[in-house]
């Protein structure tokens, strides 16, 4: 009876949906009107199962011998699954790898034989959009840059790091003959539990806007057919990294003004800029799963925000809505809702079973057609800006600068320029080279750890494809000051593994300790943790250290922020590297030894205990202590914290009028000096707080931020402009307005008011 009851829905929803999905057709610009000529021409040669295909995205162990998940050291394709999948049902896409990293000649030799099948063995040879994901660089690919990852760039508060890192990732996948990477990842992280949280940019919904729109810039830039260009996808749509229990695909529960105000701009903000492709959200918002939400991807993606590329779904998440969310009684109707919610790709990684469905939906007139050329459409349209109908190889580029000096130079760069200094007790930082220095703990001699997940495979956890010339911590500490001066004990395990007798015996014979504590690598489900303190065996290893009576340094190598409330007051210095990357025992070596001032700031809250989880920009009403005080917000580190082995200091907030209209701008200016004595990079955080509005406002959000590098003694004035779209917020009727009254800024210890007026 349950059966039938969600058969005669699905029929009504399909009905009242039809029209809803010839409105959400893309909105032709003149622009692109040749591009659409082309497209439409194809579209109009194509049969019902040829359509279809190109909604199909399946993975690359679909089309090649042995079951899906199998070891594999080379990849052989079986003729029957590719004439099924590639040519049959002419699968538009493919994605991801198999079990190891291609070099960028096996790549192109893989790529290069799916499309020549799809060219000569289909009818209309309709090229395969190859994508990956490449979170931190061409992470799949032997030998590429590994970057840090998004969480640490949001750290450095640097715009440019953030283009110039996605310009190299571009380039290193067109080497590689990959033309579509499913980054930047735009979810705004409110749950520091959230496994995947390294993955984005942190909290704050305008660092991830402004990091986001930088990294498209530097992988899309305004061609992505270029040789050194890439198509975006820009994921999770909407509300992954904002679980209420901070779970990876875990439910989501929020109000639309706050999902508008919060996690819709960094979207709303790059397809403004151009984005082509979004991946949905795996989980579910208000009850709804995302994947068949109707309101969300075609009402509010497709026609409100007009987004012209197409949409695709997370990795088997049709069949989840069988199997996990319960909503539809088997995939044949899981396809339906999702198609008709505005679904157009499928990544179903494992056979044409979508393609299948969807072909009998529309022949048995349950799913319409224009529904179908809607999708298609789109995904064709996205073809053609990636440039493959021309070339897919780009051979006549050799691809030189692929894991070149330069590109290493940068990754070094950026590495250094996210460590955070989050304690420098009596200045123990920086280190002496003269000093002997034990360094120990589970992160401390592993280019795993410091890479994280997505890094030659996908948990990362794999040690055979770790590129042997880059350095861990320990290598990297031996070569700054020799390896006479340099002591290695193990320390511990993760979670188990208990090797402390051994470090604290060494420590006797050092000057200082560096105890590079963290998380071992990986993503998605298994990086959920059912507590957000660091493992107890970590945290016995530092309290034994620390009873040897030598300074200890903490190097923390960690995406989210894991408690250290019980080890903080035992350390002199406090190092947060997060995920650095290839560069990162390099960077961490010359941070640690003061080659480099560190200048990261933190792009989270960091709590101070497991149920004390905030973001910086919460309500007044929050930090209402057990006395009704207004002193409950108590993280460990707030959100934009870290310090320097130099000192800055502001000069007074100047703005151009206490009293603007609407209509006006508002400029603010200051003064940083660097009054330390040595060069240093500072980043500015501007915040603005409304004093008084019709819905609580938080107690301040970032507005504006900028980097500044000052030598010793000098000062550099920095100016920032605001407009009324700067004040608005989404009221009760998820409108944005902005409301007359008093606001503060504030810059560091200085803050001003100026009044708004109609």
């Amino acid at each position: 009876m349950k059966t039938k009851n969600i058969s005669v829905i699905i029929a009504i929803v399909a009905l009242f949906l039809f029209e809803s999905c010839n409105n959400a057709q893309v909105q032709k610009d003149n622009t692109d009107q040749e591009t659409y000529d082309k497209v439409d021409a194809l579209l109009a040669q194509m049969t019902l199962q040829e359509k279809v295909g190109q909604m199909l995205n399946v993975g690359m162990s679909s089309l090649l011998k042995g079951p899906f998940y199998s070891t594999r050291d080379s990849l052989v394709f079986d003729s029957a699954k590719v004439q099924e999948i590639l040519v049959k049902y002419g699968a538009g896409s493919v994605q991801n790898l198999s079990t190891f990293p291609p070099s960028t000649k096996q790549w192109r030799y893989y790529i290069s034989k799916i499309q020549k099948i799809v060219k000569t063995e289909t009818r209309l040879g309709i090229p395969v959009l190859y994508g990956i994901d490449a979170a931190h660089g061409a992470n799949y690919t032997a030998g590429s840059v590994l970057f840090p990852h998004e969480i640490n760039v949001a750290a450095s508060f640097n715009t440019a790091l953030a283009k110039q890192m996605a310009e190299v990732t571009s380039y290193e996948l067109k080497a590689s003959a990959i033309p579509w990477n499913f980054a930047p990842d735009l979810d705004v992280a409110r749950h520091t539990m959230w496994g995947r949280i390294y993955e984005s940019f942190g909290e704050d919904t305008y660092v991830v806007e402004q990091m986001g729109v930088a990294m498209l810039e530097g992988a899309q830039g305004d061609n992505p057919a270029a040789y050194n260009k890439t198509v975006s996808c820009a994921k999770h749509f909407l509300g992954y990294g904002a679980s209420y229990n901070g779970k990876d695909r875990a439910p989501v529960v929020m109000s639309e003004n706050y999902l508008r105000q919060v996690l819709l701009p960094p979207f709303k903000t790059a397809i403004e800029n151009g984005l082509l492709n979004i991946m949905i959200s795996s989980g579910a918002m208000n009850g709804v799963p995302s994947h068949i939400d109707h309101k969300l991807i075609t009402k509010l993606l497709k026609e409100e925000l007009n987004f012209k590329g197409f949409v695709i779904s997370d990795w088997n998440d049709i069949d989840n809505l069988v199997s996990v969310h319960k909503v539809a009684a088997n995939e044949r109707e899981a396809v339906k809702m999702s198609v008709l919610a505005g679904l157009d790709m499928c990544m179903e990684p494992y056979d044409a079973s979508f393609a299948k469905h969807l072909i009998s939906l529309v022949e048995d007139d349950e799913v319409p057609m224009s529904r179908i050329d809607d999708a298609v459409r789109r995904i064709l349209y996205v073809k053609h800006k990636a440039g493959i109908f021309d070339d897919t190889m780009f051979e006549e580029h050799e691809y030189t600068e692929f894991a070149s000096a330069k590109s290493d130079s940068l990754n070094l760069a950026i590495a250094e320029e996210t460590l955070t200094l989050l304690k420098n007790k009596d200045d123990i930082l920086p280190l002496n080279k003269n000093s002997k220095v034990l360094i120990t703990g589970v992160a401390s001699n592993s280019l795993n750890y410091l890479n994280g997940g997505w890094s030659r495979t996908w948990s990362g956890q794999e040690t055979k494809f770790n590129d042997l010339d880059k350095l861990t911590i320990l290598q990297a500490v031996q070569e700054k000051i020799g390896a006479s001066h340099v002591t290695f004990a193990q320390g511990s395990g993760y979670v188990d593994g208990n090797f402390i007798a051994e470090a604290v015996k060494k420590a006797r014979n050092v000057d200082v300790i560096v105890a590079c504590i963290g998380e071992k690598p990986s993503t998605e489900k298994p990086s959920d943790i059912d507590e957000l303190d660091l493992p107890d065996i970590q945290l016995e290893m530092v309290k034994q250290l620390a009873a040897t009576g030598k300074p200890v340094v903490l190097v923390m190598v960690q995406g989210r922020p894991r408690i250290i409330r019980r080890i903080e007051p035992l350390a002199d210095g406090i190092l947060m590297a997060f995920l650095p990357g290839n560069e990162g025992g390099k960077a961490i070596a010359n941070t640690l030894y003061g080659d480099v001032s560190p200048s990261g700031k933190l792009p989270y809250t960091y709590p101070q205990h497991s149920g004390g989880i905030w973001t910086y920009d919460h309500q007044l009403s929050d930090e209402r202590d057990v006395n009704f005080g207004l002193k409950g917000f108590t993280p460990q580190y707030e959100f934009g914290y870290g310090l320097s082995y130099t000192t800055f200091e502001y000069s007074d907030i100047t703005i151009s009028s206490d009293s603007v209209s609407m209509s006006d701008k508002l400029t603010i200016e200051f003064e940083i000096t660097n009054t330390g004595e040595v060069k240093g990079k500072e980043a500015a955080l501007l915040f603005v707080s409304d004093e008084v509005a019709t819905i609580s406002p938080a107690v301040k959000q970032l507005k504006r931020f900028t980097k500044v590098e000052l030598e010793p003694n000098e000062s550099k004035k920095v100016n920032f402009e605001l407009s009324v779209k700067d004040l608005m917020f989404v009221d009760r009727n998820n409108k944005w307005i902005a409301e007359p009254g008093y606001f503060t800024l504030k810059v560091a210890d200085k803050n001003v008011r100026f009044y708004l007026y109609n």
